[in-house]
Order: structure tokens, then C-alpha cells, then sequence
């Protein structure tokens, strides 16, 4: 295991490393130059995520779509994932995780239109969309495709279940003393059942634990800061100083400390807000809207209140906290505190709800994570092996959410890592290539002014493809 252990940590650190790097934050500000500052049109979105679009193709609202994409992107990276980075890359790494969310949502705005302008559906009327479809339809990458819906039924095992599911362990044995093995089987069981219940109840149950949970969160971060309110200015200083510090790192990791912030700043700013990475927008695929643009909008929101509010809140709270924790002489106990310890150690300010407010916190974020990627995983699946693999992958998918309980974190996180890094190439290159459709649908109905017009293209219905008879 040790061994398998170092051998993912080396695959991990090629997948992450100054090239893919490049490759993001390039296609973040590549897109953003080309939809002009979509991010202008954030507000605008937000009211749109709330509205309905009557009488339009889909399977769910809207709303519905974005609180399924954003259940799969609100959860432990937005806790367990901002401390790690902070931990194993510095303060500055909350900058670059930020940063990552301001520009991710021109690509996030990008991945929700060709997902429902290359999107198909089923002989009885449900949707399917996503990069596998957007590469196969729109840029004639049928072989790429596959390679895209590989590593997202792969990498939902680690993304979606085994980091979350190793958060819950160990924050409720860290809160309350309760053996992983206890809290694996029962978070394991109710997902069972609530994944036979399929898209519209995975919807509906997000629906309800997302802006519950966030709202919940964000309230317990607002306390610490202003309990740590004294040390918010040297807390943005420190930030911005380590962000771009270009003194040797240490930890074993070869570079200087502002390489290592945006290692792990971005890697977790991916890992948070999915911008880059392509799984979101097949959930988009299945909203009703009217045309392309209005759905690309409301997803870009996921990425704004996923990174630009949620993150960065938790990163501020965490470095004030050390900072407040320094100053008062209490530094020592920080040196052993792993990711998940640190962010518990930081609610534990908040005497008796602290604790409380975490805890529930990422039990409703590893639980709607963990519904939202069962979603992503399964529509792969479909794509690959049709509606027949299906049931497998939920039976192996309920598995991978037990063990990844009972795994080591730091093995569970860099698999995690590494699967996300393999999935976005695939999904970067159809954004690339199908730049100019993003450009040209979002002049149609944004620039010109024809963001109600309804999109009278018919959605072509899927045709599976017929096995070869063989030779007698």
C-alpha cells in the first residue's frame, strides 16, 4: 500500500504540474477575453437561476440543475480541501484558489452552453449532454469522448465518494468520537437508497440540503471573522505576500513557495468549483430552458458562490484564525493539525455550535456530493456501455463510498487529484476547439439582446450504435 501510495503521489505531481497549471488558468482567461467579462453578468445570472422557463425541453428546473451541479461542487473541498491547500502550500494558496473561481467562471459559463447546445435525449424524452457529447457532435472527437466519460466514471469514485466520505469520518470521530467504520456503513446505506430514486430525486433532495447547508456554513465562517476581525488586514497581507513569494519552498516540494501555493491552490480550486473539469455541465444538459445562453449563465453562478464566496471565507477564517493563534502564544498545537484537524481547530473557536456547525455542514456537503457525482458518474456510463451499465457502476459507486471511509486521506485526496487533472484535459480541448460556437451563441442571444428567445433547434434524439453480428 505504501508503495501504491507513493507511486499515485508521483502520477499526481506530473498531472499537476507547471504544464496543466498553463493549461487552466490559460483557458480561464482565454475564455474570459472571448465572452468579453461574462463575470459582468454575474447578477444577472443569479436572478435567472431562480426563474423558470416555461414550456421548455428538460428533465428538471433550471434551479433544480444548478443545486444538483453545485451538491457535487460544494462540499469537502470547499472545507477540507481550502485547510489542505493552506497546509501543504501555504497561505498564498488561498489567493490562487480564489483566483482560479474568479476566471473559472467564463469556462464554467462555456461548458453549460455546449452542454445543452450538443445535447441529446433518449426514446423516452430524457436528456443527456456533457463534454462527451459536445466532443463527439460539435468537434467530431468520437475517440476523445470516450477517453472524457472513462475518467469521469473513474474519478467519481475519488472526487465524489472517497473524499467525501473520508471528510465525514474523520470530522465526526475528530467532533464526536464516533469509529469511521460506524459512520461509513450509515452514510453508505442512505446512499443506496436515494440513489435508486434517480436524477429528479437527486435533485430534489439537493434542492433542499444546498442553500440550507451553504447558508449554514457561511453563517458560522461570518462569526469567525468577526471574531478574528483584529487580524483580517494582516490575514489579506500574508495571503497576498506568500501568493507570489519567491523564496525556496520547503516540504519536499521543488520550487519556490509561490509555485507551491498555486500547485495546491489551483488543484483545489478545480477540485472546489469543477471550472475546467467537465462534470458539471452534464447536469446542465438536463435543464429546461430556452435556449443555450440562459442555462450557461445560471451554471457560471455555481462557480461564483462555489469559490468566489464560499472558499474564500473559509480561507480568510483559516489564516486569521493561525494568525490570531500566533499572536496569542498557542501556535505549537497548529504544527501537528493535518487539513481537516485544522479547520475543526478554527470552528472550535465558536464554543459548543462550532463543532455543531461543521459537523452538519459536511455531513449535508459530503452527502449531496455524493449524490451529485453518483449523477455524473452514471451518465459516463450510459455513454459507454448504454443504460445496461448503469446498475453495476451504482452497486461499485455505493462500495467506493464505504471504503473510502476507511482509507488513508492523504491517498484518497491524491487519486483525487489525479483523476480531476486526467478529466479536464479532455474537456479543455472541446472548450478550445468549440470556442468559436460559445462566441457566436453568446452574441445570438446575449449581445444582440435575445436572451428570452427560445431556442427552436430540435434536440436530436440519441441512436445507440449497433453491435457488429459476428462472423459464423
Amino acid at each position: 500500500m505504501e508503495a501504491f501510495a507513493n507511486i499515485v503521489n508521483k502520477i499526481d505531481g506530473l498531472v499537476w504540474g507547471l504544464p496543466m497549471l498553463l493549461l487552466l488558468v490559460g483557458t480561464h482567461i482565454f475564455l474570459t477575453i472571448r465572452t468579453r467579462g461574462i463575470q459582468r453578468h454575474i447578477l444577472r445570472a443569479i436572478r435567472l437561476s431562480v426563474s423558470k422557463d416555461a414550456g421548455a425541453e428538460g428533465d428538471i428546473s433550471q434551479f433544480a440543475a444548478l443545486s444538483t451541479a453545485l451538491a457535487a461542487t460544494i462540499g469537502t473541498g470547499n472545507i477540507i480541501g481550502v485547510s489542505s491547500a493552506i497546509v501543504l502550500g501555504g497561505p498564498g494558496a488561498v489567493l490562487w484558489c480564489w483566483l482560479t473561481g474568479v476566471f473559472g467562471i467564463a469556462t464554467k459559463y462555456g461548458e453549460g452552453l455546449l452542454a445543452v447546445k450538443y445535447r441529446v435525449k433518449t426514446s423516452d424524452g430524457t436528456m443527456l449532454g456533457g463534454p462527451m457529447y459536445a466532443l463527439e457532435r460539435g468537434a467530431r472527437l468520437r475517440w476523445l469522448a470516450v477517453v472524457f466519460a472513462l475518467f469521469t466514471a473513474v474519478a467519481a469514485f475519488g472526487i465524489g465518494s472517497g473524499t467525501q466520505s473520508n471528510a465525514l469520518a474523520a470530522v465526526v470521530k475528530t467532533q464526536f468520537g464516533v469509529d469511521p467504520l460506524i459512520s461509513s456503513i450509515v452514510v453508505t446505506a442512505i446512499t443506496a437508497v436515494v440513489l435508486l430514486g434517480g436524477v429528479r430525486w437527486i435533485s430534489r433532495v439537493c434542492s433542499v440540503f444546498v442553500p440550507v447547508m451553504a447558508l449554514l456554513y457561511v453563517a458560522g465562517c461570518v462569526v469567525l471573522l468577526v471574531l478574528n476581525g483584529a487580524y483580517l488586514g494582516e490575514t489579506v497581507r500574508v495571503i497576498l505576500r506568500e501568493a507570489f513569494s519567491l523564496r525556496a519552498a520547503g516540504g519536499g516540494f521543488a520550487g519556490t513557495v509561490m509555485m507551491a501555493a498555486a500547485r495546491y491552490g489551483v488543484a483545489r480550486g478545480l477540485f472546489s468549483n469543477e471550472s475546467g473539469l467537465g462534470s458539471a455541465p452534464i447536469a446542465a444538459a438536463a435543464a429546461r430552458t430556452r435556449n443555450p445562453v440562459r442555462q450557461a449563465l445560471v451554471s457560471m453562478t455555481g462557480t461564483f458562490w462555489d469559490t468566489v464566496v464560499v472558499c474564500a471565507m473559509t480561507g480568510l477564517v483559516l489564516v486569521s484564525s493561525v494568525l490570531k493563534a500566533k499572536s496569542l502564544g498557542a501556535s505549537a498545537e497548529l504544527n501537528s493539525l493535518t487539513g481537516g484537524d485544522l479547520t475543526g481547530w478554527a470552528f472550535g473557536q465558536i464554543r459548543v455550535l462550532g463543532p455543531i456547525i461543521l459537523t452538519g455542514g459536511i455531513i449535508a456537503f459530503v452527502f449531496s456530493s455524493i449524490l451529485g457525482w453518483s449523477y455524473y458518474g452514471e451518465r459516463a456510463v450510459e455513454y459507454l456501455f448504454g443504460k445496461s451499465g448503469v446498475m453495476p457502476y451504482k452497486i461499485l459507486y455505493v462500495a467506493s463510498v464505504f471504503f473510502g471511509g476507511v482509507a488513508s486521506l492523504t491517498l484518497v485526496w491524491d487519486i483525487s487529484d489525479a483523476l480531476n487533472g486526467l478529466m479536464a484535459i479532455p474537456n479543455i480541448i472541446s472548450l478550445l476547439l468549440l470556442s468559436n460556437v460559445i462566441v457566436k451563441e453568446t452574441k445570438k442571444y446575449l449581445w444582440d439582446g435575445r436572451l428570452d428567445d427560445v431556442d427552436l433547434a430540435p434536440v436530436p434524439e440519441l441512436r445507440r450504435r449497433a453491435k457488429k453480428k459476428k462472423l459464423p
